[in-house]
């Protein structure tokens, strides 16, 4: 049985392109649309540059496999039936995985000269055979719905193309060479400067003085710079208003939504995907999920995707589960212009898509990467929540931008950032080991001569209100901020030449400033005893003039903050906020428990993935429709 009808594959004679009669005809033919659906998929089609099925699949008047059967009556080709008879292995080994990827196409059987090759687009298989002209057999097409030829590749070299998504970065910067071993040596040294601070303790508390000065002037520096360049960047857009023409021609785009135990989130995420207004041909969704997560699994089973949502499946190898690793496996598998990140608690704005293609369309070619703003959708849930939301808003909407108008490394958030997916493979994706994957990316895009620019777009989170799980998320940032600091310093003569001067001690006050500022905070509180007249370990190493100077630096510091903070906080939405400023010293000070849970994590286990639970807090009508 097999063998007959693998023969009538065979023998099946594709249609000549000039006598085919045209898709549209051939559903309408068969009544499953009717003729005003298919004068409006034409028109679509005129500006949205998609194939007519994809936009009659993705306005939900048929389904795939309606398309994939009137496509088989329009070309006289086959369909292949995967569950019945899988690709063959062997086959496969014709060409490498990089082939089958590129094409969307997989070799489906064998029989004697001929090979029966399974694509989703027939009008691209000339591309296809020519790359097989050397293979020894007559190629021939049979179609098959791409999610299926995708499923196929990721299950036939599941283990090739999950050791690539550990290693797609170069080695030099990459922390992946961090065995048990090598950190050895760095735990041995660490050890000896705090024996050497107890054997000496004044010295090592004027040494720790001197460093807690340092990273506090390094990070209002930092900070400082991004309010100037915010508030340059605002008087240039209020003399030059930028006009916002038309996108051009639409790209396709593609989002990755890594997802990993996810029980409460999945179904929310589906709902804030589809008030998305992008063409819903031109988007490409996919679902990262861990192979072992039968939590997310199980709870997307009984959810509905539609068509332009899919997912992938991250098979499990070396023990390693990190959201980098998982979006470097599907990496392969996004076939957009542009490749987005959104978290799995994300709410983008409805346009925030049209708004990156229009960016991106017209900005200069070395911008490789957008990066959205992130907002909190529970800012009211609590005190903690009011200020994350305050922390988040002064960073995304006034430092972050400041620097990136000064061209300085922008770190980028873990969400809402878009790429030129040919220079994202370029680079190599993302380091599989490092636990803050996004702000190393954009120091490595940043090494390589690109730029990174602000979009004027905006995602809502949920604000981490609880007390032990914002330590787990902070110090999970704080230990990516030190791996990422430590692997790019291997070399600082090399980063300074790829970087350029500002760039370069932009990084050092960005992660020495953040990291110093949270490890040696205690001893910046003992300066307080002092300046109340109280008694202070720190009686004996400062003048009167010392202290004064220092007590300068932190109303500076403090001024500068709070300035940013009431800035952020300005817009009419977000005023109720303004109050709530003056107090956010107090909300820090737990921070410096995430800081030694991450210097103590990046000794022991810098590789683990302290994951934070989402679905804890109501969504409130905050957001913009």
């Amino acid at each position: 049985m097999v063998e007959l009808n693998l023969h009538h594959f065979a023998q099946a004679a594709p249609i000549p392109a000039r006598i085919r009669k045209p898709l549209g005809a051939c559903l309408v033919d068969r009544g499953l649309i009717t003729q005003s659906q298919l004068d409006e998929a034409l028109f679509m089609q005129s500006w949205q540059r998609s194939p007519l099925g994809e936009i009659l699949v993705s306005e939900g008047w048929v389904d795939r496999q309606d398309v994939l059967n009137a496509l088989s009556d329009q070309t006289g080709l086959q369909i292949a039936d995967f569950d019945s008879f899988p690709p063959s292995p062997e086959l496969c080994k014709i060409k490498p995985v990089e082939f089958w990827l590129t094409h969307n196409v997989i070799p489906w059987q064998r029989i004697g000269p001929i090979l029966l090759v399974a694509t989703a687009r027939a009008d691209l298989f000339p591309d296809v055979r020519g790359g097989l002209q050397d293979a020894g057999f007559t190629v021939m097409p049979v179609l098959v719905a791409p999610d299926q030829i995708d499923k196929a590749i990721a299950q036939l070299f599941s283990e090739t193309l999950a050791k690539a998504a550990e290693t797609r970065v170069d080695p030099d910067q990459s922390c992946r060479s961090w065995t048990p071993k090598s950190r050895v040596g760095s735990a041995a040294v660490l050890s000896g400067i705090l024996l050497s601070f107890a054997a000496f303790p004044m010295v090592g508390l004027a040494i720790l003085v001197a460093a807690a000065v340092f990273s506090l002037i390094l990070f209002a520096c930092f900070r400082l710079l991004g309010l100037f360049g915010f508030l340059w960047q605002a008087a240039m857009r209020r003399a030059n208003p930028v006009s916002s023409g038309p996108p051009g021609v639409l790209p396709r785009v593609s989002i990755m939504v890594p997802l990993y135990k996810e029980r409460e989130i999945a179904g929310a995420l589906i709902r804030r995907l589809q008030r998305l207004t992008y063409p819903k041909a031109l988007l490409d969704v996919i679902l990262v999920l861990e192979e072992s997560d039968e939590v997310t699994r199980a709870t997307l089973a009984g959810v509905d995707l539609p068509s332009w949502i899919r997912s992938v499946e991250v098979p499990e190898l070396n023990g390693l589960t990190t959201k980098p690793r998982a979006m470097n496996f599907a990496l392969d598998f996004c076939r957009g212009d542009i490749l987005g990140v959104w978290d799995a608690e994300d709410a983008p704005q409805p346009d925030q898509i049209e708004r990156v293609a229009r960016h991106f369309a017209q900005a200069d070619e070395n911008v490789v990467c957008l990066q959205g703003v992130l907002d909190y959708y529970n800012p009211r849930t609590n005190w903690r929540s009011r200020c994350f939301t305050i922390e988040y808003n002064g960073w995304f909407r006034v430092v972050l931008q400041g620097i990136a108008r000064l061209g300085l490394v922008v770190p980028l958030g873990g969400t809402t950032f878009f790429f030129r997916r040919d220079k994202l493979l370029e680079l190599g994706g993302w380091d599989a080991h490092n636990v803050t994957e996004d702000a190393d990316l954009g120091v490595r895009l940043s090494r390589a001569g690109y730029r990174t620019e602000i979009v004027d777009t905006a995602t809502y989170e949920e604000a981490n209100f609880r007390a032990w799980p914002w330590v787990k998320q902070r110090s999970r940032w704080l230990k990516g901020f030190m791996v990422t600091y430590l692997v790019h310093m291997r070399s600082p003569l090399k980063l300074l030449r790829d970087l350029g001067i500002l760039r370069f001690l932009g990084v050092q006050a960005f992660f020495l400033g953040t990291v110093g500022q949270f490890l040696l905070a205690p001893v910046l509180w003992l300066f307080w005893l002092t300046s109340f007249g109280l008694p202070s370990p720190l009686d004996p190493i400062l003048s009167r003039s010392m202290l004064g100077a220092l007590v300068a630096l932190f109303l500076i510091a403090e001024i500068t903050n709070a300035a940013v903070g009431f800035i952020a906080v300005s817009a009419r939405e977000r005023r109720f906020l303004l109050p709530w400023v003056p107090i956010m010293p107090l909300y820090f000070p737990l921070g410096v428990l995430a800081a030694y849970k991450a210097l103590w994590e990046l000794v022991l286990n810098p590789f683990f993935w302290d994951k934070t639970q989402h679905g804890q807090a109501i969504e409130e009508d905050m957001l913009p429709q």
